[in-house]
């Protein structure tokens, strides 16, 4: 079976791209001009570019369908808002705020001294922000609670002269009649052992705004960012601040980022591609061949992206990702054009030429191209939006780029070899001759002679780099000890990568989605530095109907409720249950709340007593439809205990029989990509895997190299994830988006060097490798260092998103070169048929053992 052919689809296909190739070489001109007026109309579609923006953090980045998406909507349901009642823990939705971290300098108190009294002088400068030509302040914009705006406490009780920070207590305070809860506003807290509070680092102010977003309360945010941008430097304090629009504005503002870094990336292709191209001869210079080859890639983006803008896709800031991969894609199929163009005849005509070029070349392209837009509309499926904006933009631009490096491209290369086909210099397009005449000097005989090529096989002459891999590295690789040292590292690369995939992280870092000098990234960093001891508040929640009277049912509950205090995540001591204070309620009262009547008698004035409580339970009638209770977390210091910490949570869900419960957060609905991403990740990849057999079974025509190239993908895909781990790339949804995308682009380098392997009329495995290394390692090296110094720029950006896609897509490409050059080569030597007049046995060898 290895050794089967099966090009009923290849064979046709070649001779299509054969006639194809003659047509553009007899009519280039048609070819060439029609490409540029379609992306120039197409081109316009950029103008709409801010309008269908579109980088919603919920909206794009988390789960279409995410389950803390529907918990939200029932609690939207029977918990609404009570305006006069503002409570942050028990908002289902992201509240509008300012907030404030400010740290003592020279390891100084901030509760106390010169420190606190910056603090305080900042906070007057906050509460004078006006908005509204002055008419509105902080105190007509603010929450409201019990009739007051909801302040800073932390402020009031260290003013009081009556408290004061000696009196602190860590992490609860009885302050007058209530219990303040100072773990979210003290950081880097020093108690004596028994909670109260000796010194502090850290403290965090909170400004929060009235529920109902309008304008007032944006221009109030704009002019409290405008303030603090000038009031970072204090002598005592250091300063960060953030807003409720910090990280929308942050990743807002970089949505064009990538457009310069692309521009700079092109300069850079163009520049290697023009080095590598370069000939001492002045007839077979391909500098401006290698200039197209970029624009055209340049023209695939700007077709396939001014047509989606036209219609109105969403543009997301990983879309800016799609321009770096459709330049490796153009630059791999422009040096494997070039490749195969430089083995014909030079005396042919220019679309006989053509036609062997692209029965070659195209075929190999179609292969990977065919491959890339499957794989991208696959991913249009994705459960995450940008994910979908992204594979359509990245499909779209492939298509448009397989369109141009057949019409564009090869029409310049018909035109170029027009021009040598009449031995003309690359930059005069004059005439020169070909042979050095008499009694030129030798400036002359280096600027203006050129037309040589090799006598003996009529094809242009071989490149040192071409002859180095079929003279040298070609017969070195196939030594058989040779083949044992690369099966020993292929071995060792497997075993370092399988290492490194169970050492991979999960989850995004706030910042991450931020630039790294950028306010929000400060703030983040900060708030991970001194206020992690304590995660969100969660809300545990009763979904259903239950009969709290029901004193058997009742202790169920409560017993299930208990089990949420016992993870090493949840405090134990901080809890706010309306059910517990009521119960303690009814023994201070002698109430039987065992009585279906008395538990619903009471609960109204209890809730006078306890307003809060009041929201925590939906009562209808004489039905409770759900209640809610709040435990608080603690050590949530990374994206690890985030997933752990919901994980913990929705176990101990699921193991409470007597009730229906659910959990929530406003930042679950970001944590629910930790439940996706990686199996998003692991079916994409199967089905990339899944999609690129079935086409290289189709169109190579060598069943056992389609299956290679297919468990080349696999092999890349253990390299990329383990080494990823080692960079320190986490597994995100960011990260998912460009593992899972760049993954496919392992097939390329693969499918040429198989093709070309398979093609190849040597009598023996070992000569076929050799010439197929011979043909493409050149190609490939180019196109592997090319996109890799192209991408490289990523690596300066302060972005982390570009600068992750650099780290995967420079893993990736290096992977894929050494798989294609190195490994590849050896195991299709090790596995394929030797030599065609032992094709039939081995083959029949080969069924027997199937059949056994």
């Amino acid at each position: 079976m290895g050794c089967r052919r099966t090009d009923c689809i290849s064979k046709p296909l070649s001779g299509l791209f054969e006639k194809l190739g003659s047509t553009v070489g007899s009519y280039p001109f048609y070819f060439f001009i029609i490409p540029l007026f379609l992306s120039a109309a197409l081109g316009v579609g950029l103008i709409n570019l801010e309008d269908v923006a579109d980088n919603d953090l919920e909206r794009q980045f988390t789960p279409r369908k995410g389950p803390s998406k529907a918990v939200r909507a029932f609690v939207r349901e029977n918990f609404p808002y009570n305006d006069s009642m503002f409570s942050e823990d028990r908002l289902y939705d992201k509240p509008h705020f300012a907030s404030l971290i400010a740290v003592a300098r020279d390891n100084l108190n901030i509760l106390e001294g010169p420190a606190f009294e910056d603090v305080l002088r900042l906070n007057d400068k906050i509460l004078n922000i006006t908005v509204g030509n002055g008419q509105l302040a902080f105190s007509d914009l603010c929450a409201i609670a019990d009739g007051e705006c909801v302040s800073n406490v932390i402020l009031d009780i260290l003013s009081s002269s009556e408290a004061g920070p000696s009196s602190l207590t860590y992490p609860e305070y009885t302050y007058g009649s209530k219990s303040v809860f100072l773990g979210f506003v003290l950081g880097g807290v020093i108690t004596d052992g028994r909670g109260s509070v000796r010194s502090a680092r850290a403290l965090k102010l909170l400004y929060m705004l009235g529920d109902h977003e309008n304008e007032a309360s944006k221009l109030w945010l704009r002019g409290f960012k405008s303030l603090m941008s000038k009031e970072l430097n204090h002598n005592c304090i250091d300063v960060s601040y953030y807003t409720s629009k910090s990280k929308q504005e942050e990743i807002d503002s970089h949505t064009t980022d990538g457009f310069p870094l692309f521009l700079i990336t092109y300069a850079c292709a163009i520049t290697f591609s023009v080095l590598s191209c370069l000939r001492m001869d002045n007839v077979r210079n391909k500098v401006w061949v290698a200039v197209f080859g970029v624009l055209s890639s340049g023209l695939a983006v700007l077709s396939s992206f001014g047509l989606l803008l036209y219609i109105g896709v969403p543009f997301v800031i990983t879309v800016a990702n799609s321009p770096f991969l459709i330049l490796g894609i153009g630059l791999n199929n422009m040096f494997i054009m070039v490749s195969d163009w430089q083995h014909t005849h030079v005396k042919d005509p220019v679309p006989e030429r053509m036609a062997h070029t692209y029965k070659e070349a195209i075929m190999s392209i179609t292969i990977t191209a065919l491959t890339d837009v499957l794989k991208f509309f696959i991913g249009v499926t994705s459960d995450f939006p940008s994910v979908q904006s992204f594979c359509l933009y990245t499909a779209t631009s492939i298509i448009f780029c397989y369109i141009y490096t057949i019409t564009f491209f090869g029409a310049f290369l018909a035109l170029n070899g027009r021009r040598e086909g009449s031995n003309r210099h690359w930059l005069t397009c004059k005439k020169i001759p070909s042979d050095r005449p008499d009694g030129r000097s030798k400036m002359y005989n280096i600027c203006c002679v050129g037309g040589g090529y090799d006598k003996s096989t009529g094809a242009e002459k071989k490149q040192p780099a071409s002859n180095f891999f079929k003279d040298y590295y070609g017969p070195f690789l196939i030594k058989p000890w040779v083949k044992g040292v690369v099966i020993f590292l292929y071995v060792a690369y497997l075993a370092a990568s399988i290492y490194g995939c169970f050492h991979i992280q999960q989850g995004i870092e706030l910042y991450d989605l931020a630039a790294d000098h950028s306010h929000v990234t400060r703030f983040i960093k900060k708030d991970r530095e001194y206020f992690s001891d304590y995660g969100p508040s969660v809300m545990v929640i009763v979904t259903e109907a239950f009969p709290y009277w029901d004193k058997t049912k009742r202790h169920q509950l409560l017993t299930c409720m208990e089990d949420f205090k016992t993870p090493n995540f949840v405090d134990k001591d901080v809890y706010t249950s309306w059910l517990g204070s009521y119960l303690s309620y009814s023994q201070e009262n002698h109430l039987n709340l065992d009585d279906k009547d008395v538990f619903l008698k009471n609960l109204s004035p209890f809730f006078e007593l306890f307003p809060f409580f009041k929201q925590d339970v939906n009562l209808t009638g004489d039905v409770i439809f759900a209640s809610r209770v709040f435990i608080q977390t603690i050590d949530i210091n990374n994206a690890e205990m985030e997933i752990y910490m919901l994980k913990g949570l929705k176990s101990i869900v699921s193991n409470c029989s007597v009730a229906s419960l659910s959990v929530y957060n406003q930042e679950f609905i970001f944590y629910d990509q930790y439940s996706v991403v990686v199996k998003s990740t692991i079916k994409n990849v199967i089905v990339i895997t899944a999609v690129m057999l079935a086409v290289s079974m189709l169109l190579i025509p060598n069943l056992l190299c389609s299956l290679g190239v297919a468990c080349s993908i696999g092999s890349v895909t253990a390299g990329v994830t383990g080494f990823m781990a080692l960079w320190n790339v986490s597994l995100d949804s960011i990260s998912m988006i460009i593992f899972s995308i760049c993954i496919g682009f392992t097939v390329d380098f693969s499918a040429h060097v198989s093709y070309a392997f398979v093609s190849s009329k040597k009598p023996n495995a070992d000569e076929k490798a050799i010439e197929a290394l011979s043909n493409l390692s050149y190609p490939i090296l180019q196109g592997t260092l090319s996109t890799i110094l192209g991408v490289s720029v990523l690596a300066t950006c302060e972005f982390n998103t570009f600068r992750t896609f650099f780290k995967i897509f420079f893993l990736v490409m290096f992977f894929g070169m050494i798989h294609s050059l190195v490994f590849i080569p050896v195991m299709l030597t090790a596995v394929t048929c030797s030599s065609e007049e032992k094709q039939e046995d081995k083959c029949e060898t080969t069924e027997k053992i199937s059949k056994l």
